[in-house]
């Protein structure tokens, strides 16, 4: 195989991301491979391979003008600075009338044939008969049985090559190795989302991969194949597209004068609030701690939990420190718990308390008489045989079955739910290191378990403990929805963080690891603090206590708590959805629809990530769009706890910012179109319609309140840390990845320096620093 070949498949392969699978649709950045080079660079490179939208249509300015969260004076200083000196008006209007007529696609016949091959390839489990030959992977699968395919014409097995590097060669060879990239890059941005899929499957090395191998050079070689076979060029035509870096420039200028805008307040807002709470008092010790994930929908809950009671809350990343897969009892599947860039060190599966082993009994033969149960339905349904048969005779029942999910939706959730915590109830988490096959290590030393539950003081800046501390996961509902596990934890892989949760619950309820935190780390937890897991329904705001082995002398605190909680979810739903009668019957109503198309907005939004103690952030209302992260500076005197949110839940909410910001500006090429012509392609992603690309984003009805009218505003994530600007230089000095996120401009970061007044800089190329309060005066750290 040529090296040069194999050099351009990776040079190549950078134009495209991943393309995650809808039961752990994970948010990620879709031009990631681009992240060394400036944001405008790259997405004038995407907008090239991909003949996609790049920044928000002239619309969405113009909704944002005319709601004036576009600051006048920011925008015209930003116009100014540009060369620009028409009025505002002037250059939406030269934006709304810059037409690009959809070019047409050359490639639609390879494309479609493409999808047709890749789409019965790939299924996972949704296809009742598998494509022969899947073993061999999908050059091998394919070689086999194209000799059958009508749209390909009359060819003979003897014709194809053997193996997809030969193909390439021979496919090449009359093409000057200079070439190769431009041609692999053409092929692989020509269905982002399949070869994202297929990017996705290659590096999670999946059971499926396993099983059913697939590359990216299989890909190329079936395609360039498929091409020559049918008198298509292989070499992309040069491109005829006029110059359009005069519009460009003012699209960028209003995106950077909107997200300038939009950092001008969140300034003001905690600038007054550092001001505020700078002489508190020192307050007494709450009788509940809560640690909820730092997702967005997190901020609003917070609010009104506190406000219920003698409450403190916490943000941490959702999957608590454990980086872990989890083994469910229900179906026995093994999924991963904690973020995509992290290697999982452990698994977590559920063992029965000795005082539940008759229960665990009853449970376990219910849940496999009612696995098998939808195993014989779906079996009957898709069958050629007895499906029309099936049909006939379930239809009354089906019938019925709709009619109540119409019109009682939120009675049988309440129903649903109230079955919804069984395991949690008889069994409880069981924690082993990741092992290899053959390997008899069993469980973790202590010493790993008390470094977790450190870690989870250190990084949110613990100094007291109440009588009761919980650890809160978040999970949603929902019903007929795709793109349902989007709503879970991002933190967790698009997975519920309950299981997450209730594992650090029960490391820190061990009595060794108590012990040893006070002789290792002089971190003494008091005898009387109990910890316990808990979930926050996003959908509901419902949160549900994990609290079945809660000594009897908490139990009326425990008691107070849930009362308080109903009260939080009731003021919490009113402020989410409105002033309507039944808020809370309303959020329930939304999560088992059927036909709901936004059973929540999940994190549309989002904006601005905040480090920093509660006091800087619990008396505003963010309306949702922070990701808040506990820090306290003055107790991390390394600077190694703000190095670790910085490399790790800042990075993840970058991909979560860019993933929500590119499905906005171009929904069909970056997003998930609408919902309405959704297809479900082989249990792993949607297609619009009966073919075509796979959909990597988010739909349409996640992000906008109407087709023509936005509800997420696509800016990038602005940072803001409170911590001395040096120690961030030196974190920055350290890890050029993420200077590198600050220097290209994917990410805005913000320091409220506490050694100096809490006075605010914003971050500038080479560790250069402006301060807010006078734009013309650079630092240097």
């Amino acid at each position: 195989m040529s090296q040069q070949i194999l050099n351009s498949i990776a040079e190549s392969s950078k134009v495209i991301g991943k393309t995650w699978p809808l039961y752990t649709f994970v948010a990620s950045n879709p031009l990631s491979g681009y992240e060394n080079t400036s944001f405008l660079k790259a997405v004038t490179s995407a907008h090239k391979h991909f003949n996609a939208n790049a920044f928000p249509v002239a619309k969405i300015y113009s909704q944002a003008w005319e709601k004036r969260e576009i600051n006048k004076e920011v925008l015209l200083a930003h116009l100014k600075e540009n060369g620009l000196s028409e009025s505002p008006e002037y250059y939406l209007n030269l934006i709304a009338s810059e037409h690009q007529p959809e070019a047409l696609n050359n490639n639609h016949i390879i494309d479609r044939i493409m999808a047709k091959w890749l789409s019965a390839f790939m299924d996972e489990g949704l296809a009742e008969w598998d494509m022969p030959f899947k073993t061999e992977g999908f050059y091998g699968a394919w070689r086999h049985l194209v000799i059958y395919d009508s749209e390909i014409g009359v060819t003979s097995l003897k014709e194809i090559p053997k193996s997809s590097d030969v193909a390439l060669e021979e496919l090449l060879k009359d093409y000057s190795e200079n070439l190769y990239t431009n041609i692999f890059t053409h092929h692989l941005a020509a269905l982002p989302g399949w070869t994202g899929y297929i990017n996705h499957r290659t590096e999670s090395n999946s059971e499926w991969q396993q099983e059913y191998p697939i590359s990216l050079m299989d890909y190329l070689a079936v395609r360039l194949w498929t091409a020559q076979k049918l008198g298509a060029s292989i070499l992309p035509e040069n491109s005829t597209e006029r110059s359009n870096n005069e519009i460009t420039k003012i699209q960028y200028v209003w995106l950077k004068a909107w997200e300038e805008s939009w950092q001008n307040q969140l300034i003001k807002t905690l600038k007054t609030e550092s001001i505020n709470t700078k002489n508190a008092a020192e307050t007494s010790v709450p009788d509940v701690q809560m640690v909820f994930c730092i997702d967005t929908r997190s901020e609003l809950i917070r609010r009104h939990v506190e406000a219920k009671g003698n409450y403190e809350t916490f943000g941490y990343a959702g999957f608590f420190g454990i980086a872990m897969d989890y083994t469910s009892l229900k179906d026995g599947i093994t999924r991963k718990a904690c973020p995509p860039i992290v290697a999982s060190a452990y698994t977590v599966s559920e063992t029965v308390r000795t005082d539940n082993k008759e229960s665990l009994v009853a449970f376990k033969t219910k849940n496999d008489t009612q696995n098998f149960s939808n195993y014989f339905l779906t079996r009957m349904k898709n069958m050629l045989p007895s499906a029309f048969g099936y049909v006939e005779g379930s239809g009354v029942f089906y019938g019925m079955s709709l009619i109540g999910r119409t019109l009682f939706p939120g009675s049988i959730y309440r129903k649903n739910q109230r079955k919804a915590s069984q395991i949690e109830s008889i069994c409880q988490p069981d924690i082993n290191r990741a092992i290899q096959e053959n390997d008899a290590t069993q469980g973790i030393q202590l010493e790993e378990k008390v470094g977790i539950v450190k870690s989870a003081f250190d990084l949110t800046g613990w100094n007291q403990f109440a009588p009761l501390i919980l650890f809160v996961g978040h999970g949603s509902d929902s019903a007929n929805n795709p793109f349902s596990s989007s709503l879970d934890c991002g933190a967790c892989a698009a997975s519920p963080g309950r299981h997450n949760a209730r594992m650090l619950a029960k490391l820190a309820n061990l009595p060794d690891v108590r012990k040893s935190l006070v002789e290792i780390h002089g971190l003494e937890i008091p005898e009387n603090t109990v910890f316990i897991g808990a979930e926050h329904n996003t959908t509901t705001d419902d949160i549900v206590l994990f609290d079945s082995e809660v000594p009897h002398t908490h139990k009326q605190l425990v008691e107070n708590l849930k009362k308080n909680l109903l009260k939080a979810q009731q003021t919490a739903t009113q402020d989410r959805l409105g002033p309507i009668r039944n808020s809370v019957s309303s959020a329930q109503h939304k999560a088992n629809h059927w036909g709901e198309t936004r059973p929540e907005w999940g994190l549309s939004k989002n904006a601005g990530f905040i480090v920093g103690p509660r006091e800087l952030t619990k008396n505003v209302n963010l309306d949702s769009r922070c990701f808040l992260h506990s820090y306290h500076w003055e107790l991390d005197t390394t600077g190694k706890a703000l190095e670790g949110i910085m490399q790790g839940p800042m990075v993840v909410t970058q991909w979560i910012n860019n993933h929500y910001y590119f499905s906005t500006v171009d929904n069909n090429t970056y997003g998930g179109g609408t919902k309405i012509t959704h297809n479900i392609t082989g249990k792993f992603g949607v297609m619009q319609g009966n073919g075509g690309d796979l959909k990597m984003g988010l739909p349409l009805q996640s992000l906008f309140e109407s087709d023509n009218d936005m509800y997420h505003q696509p800016l990038r994530l602005s940072v803001m840390i409170q911590a001395p600007i040096n120690r961030i230089s030196e974190i920055l000095m350290r890890n050029v990845n993420l200077k590198t996120l600050f220097d290209n401009e994917w990410i805005y970061l913000m320091v409220m320096d506490p050694l100096k007044r809490n006075e605010i800089y914003r971050y500038k190329k080479a560790l250069k620093w402006v301060a807010t309060s006078d734009k013309n005066r650079i630092v240097s750290v």
